[in-house]
């Protein structure tokens, strides 16, 4: 037995409405060809109804066909009139239902992709909170703060050196006194920051705010100094007297995480079709729209605005259809959920043009 094998096609509620729209022109032509042929109809037997009058007796029974004739005409007009509006109504719901549902498979599917990228995000970086608390207790930090003496900060660069050959996620690891100067960094052959006044930045200060060893300080995105200006997020911990919890401040220490490492990848491996992409931007954003993460590469440059943003950021997870950027878009998004006792608080973003204009 022969198998036909048929050529594949790529079956989505999208292709089934544009089916639909197909279906209702070739509707459209066939009513259209019948009233042409009704109308032909119609004047051959108005023609017959003449010549059967002109002759006279003889056209009589003639004259009787040509009056069927005229009244088929009609009822043919008639049901094509009736089959031209039901069609239409009929193919009409059909198509909006589809298109509909189209919309709401797409933004569902999509802001499912985005919570998967914020959650990703949230996991990993609660790792980054439980290593800077933990590294804030070891020995030759605690010791180097506490005896503030030039062999001790060395002894700690190479501690954290080693430290850092293991995490290649961090581009460094920097310790501070509690002057808010760096005394330690763990690669000091590639970033020059021994001596750096960090007094004022949000990841020392946030640091020194805190009550015990259990709460870590945070900076988020920016183009990170202590590392020649790489885009970075930073996590800090008070380091204490003793290494005890509710100990004594004697500095602070932080931790230099590669940002883009991380976010691009994720931003960039999303998993949409080939043929989407062009039509797609992913991006993680802040409560302000503030771009931290981009498909587009606009990190820290652009700020993603749109009618509905509010509304939308105050869902866990949603969508929403409106013109973004003269394009009718669906954006779709998820909230930061969270991953133990940590959460960015960051909104995840994608954004897909349903139609050009």
């Amino acid at each position: 037995m022969q198998v036909v094998q048929s050529k594949e096609k790529n079956l989505t509620l999208e292709s089934v409405a544009e089916l639909s729209e197909t279906l209702s022109g070739k509707v459209e032509t066939a009513i259209n060809e019948i009233e042409r042929l009704n109308s032909q109809t119609h004047m051959i037997a108005i023609n017959a109804r003449i010549e059967a009058s002109r002759a006279g007796e003889a056209g009589k029974a003639f004259s009787v066909v040509a009056e069927q004739m005229n009244s088929l005409s009609s009822k043919i007009g008639n049901v094509n009139q009736k089959m031209r509006h039901e069609s239409h109504d009929a193919i009409d719901e059909m198509s909006n239902l589809i298109k509909t549902q189209a919309t709401h498979v797409r933004g569902v599917r999509l802001s499912d992709l985005a919570l998967t990228n914020i959650d990703l995000i949230d996991r990993n970086l609660y790792e980054r909170t439980c290593d800077v608390r933990w590294w804030a207790t070891d020995d030759s930090v605690v010791s180097a703060l506490a005896n503030k003496t030039k062999e001790g900060y060395e002894h700690v660069s190479k501690r954290l050196g080693v430290i850092l050959n293991s995490y290649t996620i961090y581009y460094d690891i920097v310790l501070a006194d509690l002057e808010g100067k760096i005394v330690s960094n763990g690669r000091s052959e590639k970033y020059t920051s021994l001596g750096l006044d960090v007094s004022n930045t949000d990841w020392f200060r946030s640091a020194l705010s805190t009550s015990s060893s259990k709460e870590f300080g945070f900076q988020t995105v920016s183009q990170c100094p202590l590392v020649n200006g790489q885009l970075s997020v930073i996590y800090s911990c008070a380091v204490r007297q003793d290494g005890n919890s509710e100990g004594k401040i004697l500095g602070v220490l932080g931790v230099v995480f590669d940002w883009e490492g991380l976010a691009q990848k994720i931003m960039y491996d999303v998993p949409i079709a080939e043929d989407e992409k062009l039509d797609t931007r992913i991006c993680i954003v802040d409560s302000n729209g503030l771009v931290l993460a981009d498909s587009q590469n606009q990190q820290l440059s652009d700020t993603i605005q749109f009618t509905g943003r509010s509304s939308l950021f105050e869902r866990n997870k949603g969508y929403i259809v409106e013109d973004f950027r003269s394009n009718t878009c669906c954006l779709a998004h998820a909230l930061s959920p969270g991953y133990q006792t940590y959460a960015t608080g960051w909104h995840s973003l994608i954004i897909q043009k349903l139609k050009r204009k």
